[in-house]
């Protein structure tokens, strides 16, 4: 009995991971974009990114993988506290010490590839919904931390998952206009960004 209730849940689950193959998979398109990225820690700064649109995996879910990049200062209360954390070890008898770090810039560049579904819609225009994993590559420099154990905790590579909202609309053949909004979390940072861009379309958009 309990083998004829699982036997139908079996073959739907292969029905579905059916649908999913490499014949789809074609370089398709590249895009590049820029537009604001904002984080928990570090000051929104203009940032910019590349696309490669490989096809269609999936009826209507397409892959991406895309590259990023964003140097900003950190916040002034990652800064303060920072200070604050260094005055409370200062020996200051007078009480007149003052500690003054600068600037602490941090850099991230970002790896990801994404499976985004594309809502059915007009053959002119895309709207898609994505998630997607990747690597984030962080470098941090600044005179007070340069080639001391501050400058190596900020230079870290970490995992990242992100999801995303975009529309593509074409604008004359092999020419799309690109939006894409995103949100991203890695173990240190919190991001969100909103870029502009255009793709350069080889392959017809197809749609599995």
């Amino acid at each position: 009995m309990l083998a004829l209730l699982l036997v139908p849940q079996v073959l739907s689950a292969q029905g579905f991971l059916d649908q999913f193959s490499y014949e789809g998979l074609r370089f398709s398109g590249v895009g590049f974009e820029i537009g604001p990225v904002g984080t928990d820690r570090v000051t929104t700064e203009v940032s910019g990114a590349v696309r490669v649109d490989y096809g269609f995996i999936a009826p209507r879910v397409r892959v991406l993988v895309g590259g990023s990049y964003f140097k900003g200062d950190l916040s002034d209360s990652e800064i303060e506290e920072f200070q604050t954390s260094l005055q409370r070890v200062v020996i200051d008898p007078t009480g007149d010490a003052r500690v003054d770090v600068g600037q602490i810039t941090w850099a991230n560049f970002a790896l990801d590839m994404d499976l985004q579904y594309v809502f059915p819609g007009s053959p002119r225009y895309m709207t898609y919904l994505g998630v997607g994993l990747g690597v984030h590559v962080r470098n941090g420099g600044g005179a007070a931390i340069d080639d001391t154990f501050v400058e190596d905790a900020l230079d870290t590579i970490a995992a990242g998952a992100n999801i995303s909202f975009g529309v593509q609309v074409a604008i004359v053949d092999h020419l799309d206009v690109t939006a894409d909004f995103r949100g991203g979390l890695t173990s240190e940072l919190l991001l969100a960004s909103a870029r502009v861009g255009l793709m350069y379309r080889v392959q017809g958009r197809g749609g599995g």
